[in-house]
Protein backbone atom coordinates (compact mmCIF):
# COMPACT_ATOMS: atom_id res chain seq x y z
CA UNK A 1 0.00 0.00 0.00
CA UNK A 2 1.13 3.55 -0.75
CA UNK A 3 0.79 6.60 1.50
CA UNK A 4 0.77 10.36 0.90
CA UNK A 5 0.91 13.56 2.95
CA UNK A 6 -1.31 16.61 2.41
CA UNK A 7 0.89 19.71 2.32
CA UNK A 8 -0.65 23.04 3.42
CA UNK A 9 -0.90 24.87 0.07
CA UNK A 10 -4.44 26.19 0.62
CA UNK A 11 -5.41 25.16 4.13
CA UNK A 12 -5.25 28.33 6.23
CA UNK A 13 -8.55 29.18 7.88
CA UNK A 14 -9.90 25.81 6.79
CA UNK A 15 -8.00 22.86 8.28
CA UNK A 16 -5.21 24.97 9.81
CA UNK A 17 -5.16 28.29 11.65
CA UNK A 18 -4.16 31.65 10.11
CA UNK A 19 -1.22 32.06 9.68
CA UNK A 20 0.20 28.55 9.39
CA UNK A 21 2.82 27.77 6.74
CA UNK A 22 4.93 29.72 4.26
CA UNK A 23 6.72 28.53 1.12
CA UNK A 24 9.82 27.31 2.95
CA UNK A 25 7.67 25.35 5.40
CA UNK A 26 5.75 23.64 2.58
CA UNK A 27 8.92 22.61 0.76
CA UNK A 28 10.53 21.42 4.00
CA UNK A 29 7.51 19.22 4.72
CA UNK A 30 7.80 17.63 1.27
CA UNK A 31 11.50 16.97 1.85
CA UNK A 32 10.75 15.40 5.23
CA UNK A 33 7.94 13.28 3.75
CA UNK A 34 10.35 11.91 1.16
CA UNK A 35 12.96 11.15 3.85
CA UNK A 36 10.35 9.30 5.91
CA UNK A 37 9.38 7.10 2.97
CA UNK A 38 6.03 8.54 1.92
CA UNK A 39 5.06 7.95 -1.69
CA UNK A 40 3.53 11.34 -2.51
CA UNK A 41 2.68 14.80 -1.27
CA UNK A 42 -0.63 16.41 -2.18
CA UNK A 43 -1.46 20.11 -2.56
CA UNK A 44 -5.03 21.44 -2.57
CA UNK A 45 -6.48 24.28 -4.65
CA UNK A 46 -8.39 27.47 -3.82
CA UNK A 47 -8.44 30.83 -5.60
CA UNK A 48 -10.47 32.97 -3.21
CA UNK A 49 -11.48 32.94 0.46
CA UNK A 50 -14.72 31.18 1.37
CA UNK A 51 -17.42 33.14 3.15
CA UNK A 52 -17.30 31.04 6.30
CA UNK A 53 -13.52 31.58 6.56
CA UNK A 54 -13.95 35.35 6.21
CA UNK A 55 -16.61 35.31 8.92
CA UNK A 56 -14.43 33.39 11.35
CA UNK A 57 -11.00 34.98 10.87
CA UNK A 58 -9.93 38.63 10.93
CA UNK A 59 -6.87 37.96 8.77
CA UNK A 60 -7.14 36.59 5.21
CA UNK A 61 -5.55 33.19 4.48
CA UNK A 62 -2.57 32.65 2.19
CA UNK A 63 -3.52 30.23 -0.60
CA UNK A 64 -0.56 29.02 -2.68
CA UNK A 65 -1.19 27.80 -6.22
CA UNK A 66 -0.61 24.02 -5.99
CA UNK A 67 1.18 23.36 -9.27
CA UNK A 68 3.73 26.09 -8.59
CA UNK A 69 4.12 24.89 -5.00
CA UNK A 70 4.64 21.33 -6.22
CA UNK A 71 7.24 22.57 -8.70
CA UNK A 72 9.21 24.02 -5.79
CA UNK A 73 8.83 20.70 -3.97
CA UNK A 74 10.03 18.85 -7.09
CA UNK A 75 13.22 20.91 -7.16
CA UNK A 76 14.00 19.98 -3.54
CA UNK A 77 13.21 16.25 -3.82
CA UNK A 78 14.11 13.39 -6.15
CA UNK A 79 11.63 10.54 -5.68
CA UNK A 80 8.36 11.48 -4.04
CA UNK A 81 5.21 11.79 -6.13
CA UNK A 82 3.62 15.21 -6.66
CA UNK A 83 -0.17 15.06 -6.42
CA UNK A 84 -2.90 17.67 -6.65
CA UNK A 85 -5.77 17.13 -4.30
CA UNK A 86 -7.54 18.54 -6.05
CA UNK A 87 -7.32 20.95 -8.96
CA UNK A 88 -10.80 22.48 -9.26
CA UNK A 89 -11.51 22.04 -12.97
CA UNK A 90 -14.49 24.44 -13.24
CA UNK A 91 -12.05 27.23 -12.25
CA UNK A 92 -9.31 26.22 -14.70
CA UNK A 93 -8.72 26.72 -18.42
CA UNK A 94 -8.04 23.20 -19.74
CA UNK A 95 -5.45 24.28 -22.33
CA UNK A 96 -3.36 26.21 -19.82
CA UNK A 97 -3.77 23.44 -17.24
CA UNK A 98 -2.64 20.83 -19.76
CA UNK A 99 0.46 22.90 -20.51
CA UNK A 100 1.22 23.40 -16.81
CA UNK A 101 0.74 19.70 -16.03
CA UNK A 102 2.93 18.54 -18.91
CA UNK A 103 5.65 21.00 -17.93
CA UNK A 104 5.67 19.93 -14.27
CA UNK A 105 5.65 16.27 -15.25
CA UNK A 106 8.67 16.86 -17.52
CA UNK A 107 10.61 18.93 -14.99
CA UNK A 108 9.95 16.37 -12.24
CA UNK A 109 10.83 13.41 -14.49
CA UNK A 110 7.38 11.88 -14.39
CA UNK A 111 6.23 12.40 -10.82
CA UNK A 112 2.92 14.27 -11.28
CA UNK A 113 -0.47 12.81 -10.34
CA UNK A 114 -3.23 15.20 -11.39
CA UNK A 115 -6.14 14.88 -8.99
CA UNK A 116 -9.16 16.83 -10.26
CA UNK A 117 -12.61 17.61 -8.88
CA UNK A 118 -15.59 19.95 -8.94
CA UNK A 119 -14.51 21.76 -5.75
CA UNK A 120 -16.18 21.84 -2.37
CA UNK A 121 -17.52 25.40 -2.65
CA UNK A 122 -19.66 26.46 -5.60
CA UNK A 123 -19.46 30.03 -4.28
CA UNK A 124 -15.76 30.02 -5.18
CA UNK A 125 -16.43 29.27 -8.84
CA UNK A 126 -19.19 31.86 -8.98
CA UNK A 127 -16.91 34.52 -7.47
CA UNK A 128 -13.98 33.85 -9.80
CA UNK A 129 -15.98 33.06 -12.95
CA UNK A 130 -19.45 34.66 -12.67
CA UNK A 131 -20.12 33.96 -16.36
CA UNK A 132 -19.99 30.24 -15.51
CA UNK A 133 -22.72 30.55 -12.89
CA UNK A 134 -25.18 28.56 -14.98
CA UNK A 135 -22.68 25.89 -16.03
CA UNK A 136 -23.31 22.47 -14.43
CA UNK A 137 -20.04 21.60 -12.74
CA UNK A 138 -20.44 17.91 -13.53
CA UNK A 139 -20.70 18.62 -17.26
CA UNK A 140 -17.69 20.93 -17.00
CA UNK A 141 -15.76 18.12 -15.35
CA UNK A 142 -16.64 15.65 -18.10
CA UNK A 143 -15.52 18.00 -20.85
CA UNK A 144 -12.38 19.14 -19.03
CA UNK A 145 -11.10 15.62 -18.35
CA UNK A 146 -11.69 14.58 -21.95
CA UNK A 147 -9.93 17.73 -23.20
CA UNK A 148 -6.97 17.18 -20.87
CA UNK A 149 -6.61 13.58 -21.99
CA UNK A 150 -6.63 14.53 -25.69
CA UNK A 151 -4.15 17.37 -25.18
CA UNK A 152 -1.82 15.00 -23.33
CA UNK A 153 -1.82 12.38 -26.10
CA UNK A 154 -2.84 13.70 -29.52
CA UNK A 155 -0.65 15.74 -31.85
CA UNK A 156 -3.36 18.25 -32.81
CA UNK A 157 -6.67 18.61 -31.01
CA UNK A 158 -10.06 20.05 -31.88
CA UNK A 159 -12.61 20.01 -29.08
CA UNK A 160 -16.27 20.92 -29.40
CA UNK A 161 -18.15 20.66 -26.13
CA UNK A 162 -21.08 22.55 -24.62
CA UNK A 163 -18.79 24.57 -22.33
CA UNK A 164 -15.28 24.04 -23.68
CA UNK A 165 -14.24 24.63 -27.29
CA UNK A 166 -10.90 25.04 -29.04
CA UNK A 167 -9.45 24.48 -32.51
CA UNK A 168 -6.27 22.90 -33.87
CA UNK A 169 -4.20 23.05 -30.69
CA UNK A 170 -0.77 21.44 -31.03
CA UNK A 171 0.79 21.21 -27.60
CA UNK A 172 4.31 19.92 -26.93
CA UNK A 173 6.09 18.54 -25.08
CA UNK A 174 3.68 15.90 -23.92
CA UNK A 175 3.90 14.74 -20.27
CA UNK A 176 6.77 12.42 -19.40
CA UNK A 177 4.25 9.79 -18.29
CA UNK A 178 2.04 8.05 -20.83
CA UNK A 179 -0.69 8.19 -19.81
CA UNK A 180 -0.47 11.17 -17.48
CA UNK A 181 -2.17 9.95 -14.26
CA UNK A 182 -5.44 11.84 -13.84
CA UNK A 183 -7.50 10.94 -10.77
CA UNK A 184 -11.19 11.80 -10.37
CA UNK A 185 -11.96 13.03 -6.86
CA UNK A 186 -15.28 12.94 -5.08
CA UNK A 187 -17.84 10.64 -3.48
CA UNK A 188 -20.66 11.14 -5.98
CA UNK A 189 -21.56 8.57 -8.61
CA UNK A 190 -20.34 10.88 -11.36
CA UNK A 191 -16.86 10.95 -9.81
CA UNK A 192 -16.70 7.16 -9.86
CA UNK A 193 -17.95 7.04 -13.44
CA UNK A 194 -15.34 9.58 -14.59
CA UNK A 195 -12.58 7.61 -12.89
CA UNK A 196 -13.68 4.41 -14.58
CA UNK A 197 -14.20 5.95 -18.01
CA UNK A 198 -11.25 8.31 -18.46
CA UNK A 199 -8.92 8.33 -15.46
CA UNK A 200 -6.19 6.33 -13.73
CA UNK A 201 -7.57 6.72 -10.23
CA UNK A 202 -10.48 7.57 -7.93
CA UNK A 203 -10.07 9.75 -4.80
CA UNK A 204 -12.99 9.36 -2.39
CA UNK A 205 -12.95 11.34 0.85
CA UNK A 206 -13.72 10.01 4.33
CA UNK A 207 -16.47 7.57 3.34
CA UNK A 208 -15.35 4.50 5.27
CA UNK A 209 -14.17 1.08 4.08
CA UNK A 210 -17.67 -0.25 3.38
CA UNK A 211 -18.49 2.54 0.96
CA UNK A 212 -15.02 2.31 -0.59
CA UNK A 213 -15.72 -1.35 -1.32
CA UNK A 214 -19.15 -0.47 -2.76
CA UNK A 215 -17.56 2.26 -4.88
CA UNK A 216 -14.92 -0.17 -6.07
CA UNK A 217 -17.60 -2.54 -7.32
CA UNK A 218 -19.36 0.24 -9.21
CA UNK A 219 -16.05 1.50 -10.60
CA UNK A 220 -15.28 -1.95 -11.96
CA UNK A 221 -18.68 -2.16 -13.62
CA UNK A 222 -18.27 1.26 -15.25
CA UNK A 223 -14.76 0.33 -16.40
CA UNK A 224 -16.07 -2.86 -18.01
CA UNK A 225 -18.70 -0.83 -19.86
CA UNK A 226 -15.96 1.49 -21.11
CA UNK A 227 -13.79 -1.41 -22.22
CA UNK A 228 -11.07 -0.62 -19.68
CA UNK A 229 -9.13 -2.81 -17.27
CA UNK A 230 -10.52 -2.03 -13.78
CA UNK A 231 -7.32 -3.27 -12.14
CA UNK A 232 -5.45 -0.40 -13.83
CA UNK A 233 -7.52 2.18 -11.92
CA UNK A 234 -6.17 3.04 -8.47
CA UNK A 235 -8.39 3.74 -5.48
CA UNK A 236 -6.79 6.45 -3.38
CA UNK A 237 -8.97 7.57 -0.43
CA UNK A 238 -8.14 10.80 1.37
CA UNK A 239 -8.54 10.53 5.14
CA UNK A 240 -7.91 12.45 8.33
CA UNK A 241 -5.10 11.02 10.47
CA UNK A 242 -4.60 11.69 14.16
CA UNK A 243 -2.62 9.29 16.37
CA UNK A 244 -2.64 9.47 20.16
CA UNK A 245 -1.30 7.36 22.98
CA UNK A 246 -4.91 6.37 23.65
CA UNK A 247 -8.21 6.50 21.80
CA UNK A 248 -9.43 9.26 24.08
CA UNK A 249 -6.34 11.40 23.53
CA UNK A 250 -6.55 11.11 19.75
CA UNK A 251 -10.27 11.91 19.64
CA UNK A 252 -9.88 14.90 21.94
CA UNK A 253 -7.04 16.25 19.79
CA UNK A 254 -9.16 15.81 16.66
CA UNK A 255 -12.29 17.46 18.04
CA UNK A 256 -10.31 20.47 19.29
CA UNK A 257 -8.60 20.97 15.93
CA UNK A 258 -9.22 23.24 12.97
CA UNK A 259 -9.60 20.08 10.84
CA UNK A 260 -12.76 19.23 12.78
CA UNK A 261 -14.16 22.74 12.19
CA UNK A 262 -13.47 22.36 8.47
CA UNK A 263 -15.30 19.04 8.27
CA UNK A 264 -18.31 20.65 9.94
CA UNK A 265 -18.31 23.29 7.16
CA UNK A 266 -18.30 20.60 4.46
CA UNK A 267 -21.61 19.18 5.70
CA UNK A 268 -23.27 21.73 3.43
CA UNK A 269 -21.36 20.60 0.32
CA UNK A 270 -19.10 17.62 -0.41
CA UNK A 271 -19.94 15.80 2.84
CA UNK A 272 -23.64 16.61 2.84
CA UNK A 273 -25.66 14.22 4.92
CA UNK A 274 -22.76 12.91 7.00
CA UNK A 275 -22.59 13.07 10.77
CA UNK A 276 -19.23 14.58 11.72
CA UNK A 277 -19.12 12.40 14.82
CA UNK A 278 -18.94 9.34 12.55
CA UNK A 279 -15.65 10.56 11.05
CA UNK A 280 -13.72 9.19 14.01
CA UNK A 281 -14.57 5.61 13.10
CA UNK A 282 -14.17 6.17 9.34
CA UNK A 283 -10.83 7.95 9.54
CA UNK A 284 -7.45 7.14 11.03
CA UNK A 285 -8.09 8.60 14.47
CA UNK A 286 -7.00 6.63 17.52
CA UNK A 287 -4.09 4.75 19.02
CA UNK A 288 -1.42 3.21 16.80
CA UNK A 289 -3.12 -0.19 17.05
CA UNK A 290 -6.49 1.27 16.07
CA UNK A 291 -5.03 3.20 13.13
CA UNK A 292 -3.24 0.07 11.88
CA UNK A 293 -6.52 -1.86 12.08
CA UNK A 294 -8.36 0.81 10.09
CA UNK A 295 -5.68 0.98 7.42
CA UNK A 296 -6.03 -2.78 7.05
CA UNK A 297 -9.78 -2.41 6.60
CA UNK A 298 -9.23 0.11 3.82
CA UNK A 299 -6.74 -2.22 2.16
CA UNK A 300 -9.23 -5.09 2.31
CA UNK A 301 -11.86 -2.78 0.79
CA UNK A 302 -9.64 -2.23 -2.24
CA UNK A 303 -7.69 0.93 -1.42
CA UNK A 304 -4.30 1.04 -3.11
CA UNK A 305 -3.04 4.41 -1.88
CA UNK A 306 -4.08 6.46 1.16
CA UNK A 307 -3.44 9.74 -0.60
CA UNK A 308 -2.96 13.17 0.89
CA UNK A 309 -3.49 12.16 4.50
CA UNK A 310 -4.75 15.18 6.42
CA UNK A 311 -2.68 15.00 9.59
CA UNK A 312 -4.19 16.89 12.49
CA UNK A 313 -1.99 19.67 13.83
CA UNK A 314 -2.76 23.29 14.57
CA UNK A 315 0.97 24.07 14.57
CA UNK A 316 3.66 22.94 12.15
CA UNK A 317 5.47 21.10 14.94
CA UNK A 318 2.32 19.19 15.87
CA UNK A 319 1.67 18.30 12.24
CA UNK A 320 5.26 17.11 11.72
CA UNK A 321 5.02 14.95 14.84
CA UNK A 322 1.93 13.22 13.45
CA UNK A 323 3.59 12.73 10.04
CA UNK A 324 6.63 11.16 11.72
CA UNK A 325 4.64 8.92 14.05
CA UNK A 326 2.55 7.53 11.19
CA UNK A 327 5.66 6.89 9.07
CA UNK A 328 7.52 5.06 11.82
CA UNK A 329 4.67 3.23 13.59
CA UNK A 330 2.09 2.49 10.86
CA UNK A 331 3.59 2.50 7.38
CA UNK A 332 6.18 -0.30 7.92
CA UNK A 333 3.35 -2.75 8.61
CA UNK A 334 1.92 -2.25 5.10
CA UNK A 335 5.02 -2.37 2.95
CA UNK A 336 5.13 -5.38 0.65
Amino acid sequence: MRFGVAIPTCTEGMITPIPFAGPDDIVALAVEAERLGYDAVMGNDHLTTQRYVRARWDEPPSYYEPLIALTACAAATSRIGLMTGVIVLPMRDPILLAKQAATLDRFSHGRLILGVGVGAYREEMEATYPDRREAPRAAWMDESIQALRLLATERRVDFEGRWIRFRDVEMYPKPAQDPLPIYSAGNAEGSIRRAATWCQGWIPAAIGPTRVADGRARLRAYAAEAGRDPDAIEIAPQLVACIGRTTEEAEAHFRASQVYEHLVSLQASTLKGFDVSSYVSMNLIGSVAEVVERVERYREAGADHLSGLLFVGDTLDALREQVTTFATEVMPRFRD
